[in-house]
């Protein structure tokens, strides 16, 4: 009998910046992706807003192409004919409404330097409220727990997964995986994990006013971020260039490709990073979306 794959609990933040692919050792195995704090995973479990949904194949063959919200930003979620169930709960499900999905991801290399991840649903439900708190609940202990992980393998950085796993805490193969992680992408901005945290706490409990210390801005943190020389553009004349830039770059009418917006930021000034935020910010403001993954639009 084969054995599930663990559907690991992580937020978009979390698995949107992975970019580290490995096939397992034996034949038919399958391909793994390693996020930044060191999961090795094929499937996860996730939960969200329901936000945008369309068919983009006809009755006959249905393709749903849809997006899911968390705390931390966007899943991307294609249904074909070969996942009927989750076919069948998507094509009822309406918009917005809170949503878990447990599947397989999978991946889409534009180029050589960018990956694009989605998930294809095996199962897709509409959950009330209490049970989406209580998923993000566990994603945020999981988030920590791999947080604290990557810790305790930097601070022994000639460690071997034998070592790591005997100290406690973790099996052979979450060790194996956030070595592989150290190495890839070095060390994690833990800045940006401990904001997904944050989010989600006070998410959970708004009259708490949960403050885990960090400031508002991630840039001043210098220890873990490198500072480049800031221009005196503000962050709302950046949006509108962004803004600009889709415009310019859209021209076919099906939304700017991501690679030509990166390059186009990058030339004037505004780094992959600093992009990535400001598109969710305009997202979250309603005046962008992604119609198709790898494509954003003006609304």
């Amino acid at each position: 009998m084969i054995s599930r794959e663990t559907a690991w609990r992580m937020f978009a933040g979390e698995l949107n910046n992975s970019s580290l692919e490995r096939k397992g050792d034996e034949e038919k195995s399958p391909t793994y992706l390693i996020t930044p704090l060191g999961t090795k995973t094929n499937r996860v479990l996730i939960a969200g807003v329901l936000l945008e949904k369309q068919n983009i194949g006809n009755d006959e063959e249905p393709l749903w192409r849809a997006r899911i919200e968390d705390v931390s930003g966007s899943y991307f979620v294609n249904v074909g004919r070969y996942q009927p169930e989750a076919a069948a709960a998507i094509a009822s499900l309406e918009t917005p409404s809170f949503v878990a999905v447990v599947g397989k991801i999978r991946t889409y290399r534009p180029d050589e330097s960018r990956i694009l991840v989605s998930i294809r649903p095996e199962r897709i439900v509409r959950i009330d409220s209490e049970t989406r708190q209580r998923i993000v609940l566990e994603t945020a202990k999981c988030t920590w727990k791999r947080l604290n992980g990557m810790k305790a393998a930097l601070s022994m950085p000639e460690a071997s997964a034998d070592d790591l796993a005997a100290t406690g805490g973790m099996t052979k193969d979450e060790a194996e995986g956030i070595i592989e992680a150290a190495e890839f992408y070095g060390m994690p901005d833990s800045s940006r994990y401990l904001k997904l945290i944050q989010s989600s706490l006070r998410m959970l409990l708004p009259e708490r006013e949960i403050d885990l210390g960090l400031p508002e801005d991630v840039v001043d943190i210098p220890d873990e971020i490198d500072l480049e020389e800031r221009s005196g553009i503000s962050d709302v004349d950046k949006e509108d260039l962004v803004l600009d830039m889709l415009g310019e770059l859209d021209k076919d009418g099906r939304g700017a490709p991501m690679d030509d917006l990166i390059r186009k930021a990058t030339s004037e000034g505004i780094t992959p990073t600093e992009l990535e935020e400001m598109t969710n910010s305009l997202m979250d403001k309603g005046l962008v979306y992604e119609p198709v993954l790898g494509r954003l639009k003006r609304i």
